[in-house]
């Protein structure tokens, strides 16, 4: 340093000695700005942990309807990936709630178990335009209001067809249904009578909603050849379309409690009417109100 001071003069080695501290200032300065770098991220890290939160989920059917749609909701609305719970197809749907116990609406049911009141009797029968096999204007000639102005569609339908009906009874009193029920049981016996007429206050015919029908000719008017005519084929296709329905179909007996009676026609309006005809299912079934057990 000495040689530097007496050689160069005092000055520049000052200039040297200034120069060799900016140095290392700035090497100490960069040392301590630079972060070590972060380890790399595993796929195991915070992305798989909630993948492994979505797997459990996934496995409990959160992504699938559950096996019943509203457990854990306490509105039994929609379930939690906003699809609507699946009905079981032989439950009744909320359309079929209605009250079928009214004698005075047109979805009553009667049959061996459920029985009008023994003092009922329509208030608003009237005589049907249509065909009969009889001219006379009495009691079994008339039906309700609402049934009859369906029985006059259907016929007009049935002819565009070529197809030419004919009522053969309709509306009985509860006193007719007694002495008709009465003749059978005693032509044929109590439980035989029973399997192709009702004890009176559970007979159809006392709703003044049914009807027994033939061909214009009253040919097996109420007898088992009226299923192979054309009239009761057609009957059996387009009914449905005017809210009637075959009331006892064939291979339904058991739970009707009658046997097949192609020409018994019963007004239920079209709603239901169609509904029947699409699912192949008796009112009965319709209603949940199988099996009949009644002894009637």
């Amino acid at each position: 340093m000495s040689a530097l001071r007496r050689r160069y003069g005092r000055g520049l080695v000052l200039g040297v000695l200034m120069l060799v501290m900016v140095m290392v200032t700035a090497c100490a300065k960069d040392t301590q700005g630079v972060l070590p770098s972060p380890p790399a991220q595993e796929e195991s890290g915070d992305q798989n942990t909630a993948a492994t939160d979505n797997k459990g989920e996934d496995e409990d059917g959160s992504s699938d309807e559950p096996v019943n749609p509203n457990e854990g909701n306490s509105t039994g609305e929609e379930n939690s990936t906003g699809q609507e719970p699946v009905q079981e197809e032989d439950q009744p749907d909320a359309s079929n709630q209605v009250d079928f116990s009214d004698a005075h609406s047109v979805t009553v049911l009667v049959n061996k178990e459920y029985a009008l009141p023994e003092d009922y009797e329509p208030s608003d029968l009237v005589y049907p335009d249509v065909r009969f096999t009889f001219s006379e204007k009495i009691e079994k000639r008339m039906m309700r209001s609402e049934a009859a102005a369906a029985l006059e569609k259907l016929f007009a339908g049935a002819e565009e067809d070529g197809i030419y009906l004919a009522g053969v009874s309709a509306y009985r009193s509860h006193s007719t249904q007694t002495s008709l029920f009465n003749r059978y049981v005693k032509k044929d016996g109590l439980e035989k009578a029973k399997t192709y007429s009702a004890v009176p206050g559970h007979s159809e015919h006392e709703t003044g909603l049914a009807i027994d029908v033939s061909g214009s000719d009253g040919k097996c008017a109420a007898e088992d050849c009226f299923g192979d005519t054309k009239e009761a084929e057609w009957l059996a296709k387009h009914a449905t379309e005017y809210g009637f329905i075959i009331r006892y179909p064939e291979g339904k007996e058991d739970i009707t409690g009658y046997k097949y009676e192609p020409w018994h026609l019963r007004y239920v309006g079209t709603e239901i009417s169609s509904d029947i005809a699409e699912r192949g299912i008796t009112l009965e079934e319709y209603y949940n109100a199988v099996p009949v057990t009644a002894s009637p």
